[in-house]
């Protein structure tokens, strides 16, 4: 795809998400959304964003301990500027899921002084558990639902098809890697060969075939960290759970386990649609559910309140994080720069 046409795409996508959510909030009554969030006590407020905040450090621990697996020596608070830097500039582009990766690699290269290679590897495995994770916990939401009294419009059956055929590719692709790491960068280097030529490219290879060094020994003398990393993510998930029912249990809207397993993977699907921070597709997920469950609007209203009011705060702490590394980054140029200097 061209740059103009990716370029468009990306205009296209953010045009529909405006519209949708100038649509969305033309049909909200701002003024009762306000007086439900005014409700509140701030301690109420305190403990959402407590509890956003663990779920947040537990999976950047996952991180930690991932990166101490390849022995990649970054500190904790590093990663966390770093992993929620880039997680804003995902939440902002079309498909909040991704986007940020490639500054994430870049920061790690520049301001935590990893090689090239290290970066890859650390960011690849981090992603590699929440995509594969990810997609467990939804498959096996929908699985549930197959099997409860949810008689919705929904055709759960082939989403789970969807689900499985993903999971499928992932541990495919993680068996491969595990089985035969190199092979997969012999083929990266087979397909880029002629790339490679060029000046910026020339040294792919040799950072190719370190990663893949790297990671067939953590695969062979970190399986302990790996499997650590695979609880921290079931660890984060339970979080994010437990979240759903904090904020819920906050707007006195009590759900039946199947009501609640509905707006659980209703909500997670709208996140995977190429809309900007799900702008518009959260919301229609929760009135959708709400209307299932014969509920009442206004406490669709304040549960999307409250969750765009979570958003908000973890999207400014994010902004706060990419802040402090482009200064942080900036500094590092100067110095660089000041060193190369002073040697000529």
């Amino acid at each position: 795809m061209s740059k103009t046409k990716a370029t468009l795409l990306v205009a296209l996508l953010w045009i529909a998400a405006l519209v949708l959510a100038g649509w969305t909030l033309s049909q909200l009554p701002v003024n009762e959304i306000l007086n439900n969030l005014k409700r509140l006590h701030a301690h109420d407020y305190f403990i959402l964003f407590s509890a956003n905040l663990i779920i947040i450090f537990i999976f950047n621990f996952r991180w930690l301990v991932l990166s101490r697996a390849i022995q990649a020596p970054v500190k904790f608070f590093q990663l966390l500027f770093i992993r929620q830097a880039g997680q804003t500039i995902s939440f902002i582009t079309p498909g909040p899921q991704f986007g940020g990766e490639p500054l994430q690699i870049f920061w790690l290269w520049r301001n935590s002084q990893l090689p090239l290679h290290k970066a890859l590897l650390s960011l690849g495995l981090d992603r590699f558990y929440e995509l594969w994770v990810n997609f467990s916990v939804l498959a096996l939401g929908v699985l549930l639902l197959l099997g409860s009294s949810a008689n919705t419009t929904a055709n759960w059956n082939t989403i789970l098809i969807a689900l499985i055929a993903v999971l499928a590719l992932l541990t495919v692709f993680a068996a491969l890697v595990f089985k035969q790491p190199l092979w997969i960068v012999h083929r990266f280097n087979k397909v880029t060969h002629s790339w490679q030529a060029h000046r910026y490219l020339r040294h792919i290879k040799t950072q190719w075939n370190l990663l893949g060094e790297e990671l067939r020994t953590c695969l062979q003398y970190q399986r302990k960290r790996l499997l650590y990393a695979a609880l921290l993510s079931a660890l984060g998930w339970i979080g994010l759970i437990a979240e759903l029912q904090l904020i819920l249990w906050l707007t006195d809207t009590p759900l039946p386990l199947t009501g609640f397993l509905l707006l659980f993977v209703a909500l997670r699907l709208a996140l995977l649609l190429p809309l900007p921070g799900g702008i518009g597709t959260m919301e229609a997920a929760v009135f959708w559910t709400f209307h299932y469950l014969a509920l009442p609007m206004e406490s669709a209203l304040a549960t999307i309140a409250l969750m765009r009011v979570r958003d908000l705060a973890v999207l400014v702490f994010g902004f706060g994080c990419l802040g402090f590394i482009k200064k942080r980054t900036a500094t590092n140029d100067k110095e660089l720069t000041l060193g190369t200097s002073a040697e000529k």
